[in-house]
C-alpha cells in the first residue's frame, strides 16, 4: 500500500517538475570546450587521410560488430556528438559524400582546416567570410578553365586514365590491404565493369546498366572477375541439358508462399467448410499450368514458392528460383524484357514475358547460374574476393565508390592531378593571384589590403594542409617553386639529397632534377605563378582524382566553414 502511493506521487510529481530553459551561448567558437572538440575530429580525420593512412576501428558500447575502416562515410556516421557545429559540419560532409562518394576527407580536413586558421589570424569573422568566398569563386574559376596546370583530360579512347583514377581511389584505402598486382587487377576490373553498364548504342534518353557485386571470402583477390549478364546461386537439382536458350521465362513480385497474409487488404471471408489451404494451392497449381502452357523454361519469384509449385514446376522441366530479393529485381528486368507480375489472380499477359540465356559457371568451390541475353547487355556482375570480411567489406564498399566517380566522368570527362598536388598549386596560384590583385579586391570586399592578405593566407595554409595530411611517417612534404607540385620527404632523407629521396612528385608527372628549387610547405616563400607542365612530357599522372567531386567538395569546405564562423548564438534545448 505504502509503496502505491509512493509510486503515484512520485508521477505527481513529475508531472508538476518545470521545464528548464534552453541553454543559450554567444560566440561558440570561442569556447575551448568547442575548439577542443574541432580539433579532435580534425586529427581523426586527417590521420585516416590517403594511402598511408591509420587505421580506425568503430564499435558501440552494447556489443555487435566491429569495423575496420578508413573511410570518411563511415567514420563521420559513427562521430556522436551533442554540439550543433560538430552536427552541421558532419551532415555537410555526409550530403556531400552521398551524392558524389569521394573526397569526403578532402572537405572534411579542408574545412576544419579553415575554421582552425580563422581563429588564430586576428581579423573580423565577416572579413574571413567574404575573402573565403572571393577565394573560392577563382579556385573554381581557375580548375574550370582549359589550360588549368592541375587539370587533366581522360580520353575515352584509351581505358589508362579510367583505370588510373580508379586505381587512385582503390589505393587511398588502406584497409582493403592490396598488394600492387591485386590493386592493379581491382582497378582493371572496375574499368571493365563500368564500361559494361555504359550503352554502346545511345537513345534519346541514355539509361546506365547496373554492376551487381557478389563477395565472396577465403579466395584470393586475383580470383575476382567480372562477368557480363547476373550469376545466381544455383538452384536445386537443376538440370540444363533438354533446354534450348534462349529461354523463356516469367518473374514474380508477390509472394507466392500461399499466405492469407499475402492476398493483400481488405476483408477476406472464408465459408464454413472450405479449406482454404487447398483453394490456394489449386490456384497456385492453375499458375503453373499456364506457364508450362505458355512454354516458360525459367521461374523467378522476388519471395518465397509454395514447395507444392516448386515441385510441380521442376517435374516439369522449369528452372525455379526463388528469394530473389528486391536488389536484384531492377537489374533483372533490364536484362530479360520481363515485366514483374505482382499479382497470382490474373493470367500472366504475355508482354510481362522475358527471353534469357542460362547456362552454369563454376566459380571456386560454388556454382552460378549465370544469366545473359544473345546480344550485348548493360548489367554486368563482379565477384569480388579477398581473405577474410574486414578486408572484402571495405573493397566492395570502395569499389562501389569507384563506380560512382568512374560514372561522374561521363558528366565532365576530366580529373585533377592527386597526390597533393592540386591543393598546392591551388595554393601557389591563389596566393600569387590575391598578391596581385588586392589593391582591386580588398576595397570591393571591404577590407584593408593588409585584412586581404591575412585572409589569403590562411586560405592557402588550409589547402596546404590538406596535402600535408597525406604524410602519415614523420617524413616532411614540400612544394617545388616551379610548377607548385606537392614532394613528400622520408624522415631519414637529407636536404643535400633531395633529389634523389623525392624522384617524383605526388601525382607522378614531375621529376626531380638538381636545379629544382623547394620549400617546406607552411612555411614562408616568395609568392609565384606556377608554370604549365610541358605538354609533350613523356611521364603520366599515377595519382588522379575526380573533378566533379573535388571541385564539389571545394565548396562544401568553404561554405560550410564559412556558416560555422557565421555563427553567433547557440541555442540548446536541454530538456
Amino acid at each position: 500500500m505504502h509503496i502505491a502511493s509512493y509510486l503515484s506521487s512520485l508521477m505527481q510529481m513529475s508531472r508538476l517538475v518545470k521545464k528548464s530553459p534552453s541553454v543559450c551561448t554567444d560566440l561558440p567558437l570561442n569556447s575551448s570546450d568547442v575548439c577542443n572538440k574541432l580539433r579532435l575530429m580534425k586529427e581523426l580525420l586527417k590521420s585516416s587521410y590517403g594511402p598511408t593512412a591509420r587505421l580506425k576501428q568503430v564499435h558501440n558500447n552494447i556489443g555487435g560488430a566491429v569495423v575496420t575502416t578508413s573511410t570518411s562515410s563511415v567514420l563521420l556516421q559513427a562521430i556522436s556528438s551533442s554540439h550543433p557545429i560538430v552536427s552541421l559540419i558532419k551532415g555537410s560532409i555526409l550530403n556531400h559524400v552521398s551524392r558524389f562518394s569521394d573526397c569526403g576527407l578532402f572537405a572534411s580536413v579542408f574545412c576544419l582546416s579553415l575554421i582552425e586558421e580563422a581563429g588564430r589570424c586576428d581579423l573580423s569573422k565577416n572579413v574571413i567570410i567574404r575573402v573565403n568566398k572571393h577565394l573560392l569563386s577563382l579556385c573554381t574559376a581557375h580548375l574550370q578553365q582549359e589550360d588549368c596546370g592541375c587539370k587533366v583530360q581522360l580520353d575515352f579512347c584509351s581505358s589508362q586514365s579510367l583505370i588510373t583514377l580508379a586505381r587512385s581511389v582503390i589505393s587511398s584505402k588502406p584497409t582493403c590491404v592490396l598488394s600492387e598486382p591485386e590493386s592493379a587487377h581491382i582497378s582493371r576490373l572496375a574499368v571493365q565493369a563500368f564500361l559494361l553498364t555504359v550503352p554502346c548504342n545511345i537513345p534519346d534518353k541514355v539509361r546506365l546498366g547496373r554492376t551487381v557485386t557478389i563477395p565472396m571470402e577465403g579466395h584470393s583477390v586475383l580470383e575476382s572477375a567480372v562477368f557480363p549478364g547476373l550469376l545466381l546461386d544455383t538452384p536445386e537439382n537443376i538440370s540444363l541439358g533438354n533446354l534450348c536458350s534462349p529461354l523463356r521465362m516469367v518473374l514474380f513480385s508477390a509472394s507466392l508462399a500461399g499466405d492469407l497474409s499475402e492476398l493483400g487488404d481488405g476483408r477476406i471471408e472464408v465459408h464454413q467448410g472450405v479449406d482454404t489451404d487447398s483453394q490456394i494451392v489449386d490456384q497456385l497449381l492453375e499458375l503453373g499450368k499456364q506457364v508450362l502452357k505458355d512454354e516458360v523454361k525459367l521461374f523467378v519469384c522476388q519471395k518465397v514458392i509454395h514447395p507444392v509449385l516448386q515441385h510441380y514446376l521442376r517435374c516439369n522441366g522449369v528452372i525455379v528460383i526463388e528469394r530473389l530479393g528486391i536488389s536484384l529485381m531492377e537489374p533483372l528486368i533490364q536484362l530479360t524484357g520481363a515485366q514483374p507480375v505482382a499479382t497470382l489472380h490474373t493470367t500472366v499477359p504475355w508482354e510481362a514475358y522475358g527471353e534469357v540465356h542460362v547456362s552454369v559457371r563454376p566459380f571456386g568451390s560454388k556454382t552460378k547460374l549465370h544469366l545473359h541475353p544473345a546480344g550485348k547487355t548493360t548489367i554486368c556482375t563482379m565477384i569480388l574476393c579477398h581473405r577474410n570480411e574486414t578486408m572484402l567489406s571495405e573493397l566492395k564498399l570502395v569499389c562501389q565508390k569507384t563506380e560512382h566517380v568512374l560514372r561522374l566522368t561521363l558528366r565532365e570527362p576530366c580529373a585533377l592531378l592527386g597526390g597533393g598536388c592540386t591543393e598546392t598549386h591551388l595554393a601557389a596560384y591563389v596566393r600569387h593571384q590575391s598578391k596581385n590583385d588586392v589593391s582591386e579586391s580588398s576595397p570591393v570586399l571591404g577590407c584593408s589590403q593588409t585584412e586581404y592578405l591575412l585572409a589569403a593566407e590562411a586560405f592557402c595554409r588550409s589547402l596546404e594542409s590538406v596535402a600535408t595530411s597525406l604524410e602519415h611517417d614523420d617524413g616532411a612534404s614540400l612544394i617545388d617553386l616551379t610548377h607548385a607540385h606537392h614532394w613528400t620527404l622520408p624522415s631519414d632523407a637529407t636536404e643535400e639529397h633531395l633529389e634523389d629521396a623525392a624522384a617524383l612528385c605526388g601525382c607522378g608527372v614531375v621529376q626531380s632534377c638538381q636545379n629544382k628549387k623547394w620549400s617546406y610547405l607552411n612555411t614562408e616563400y616568395a609568392e609565384f605563378s606556377p608554370e604549365p607542365l610541358l605538354t609533350a612530357s613523356p611521364l603520366q599522372p599515377t595519382v588522379l582524382d575526380s573533378f566533379t567531386a573535388k571541385v564539389n567538395a571545394l565548396e562544401v569546405a568553404v561554405e560550410t566553414a564559412n556558416l560555422v564562423l557565421d555563427v553567433r548564438y547557440v541555442i540548446q534545448d536541454v530538456n
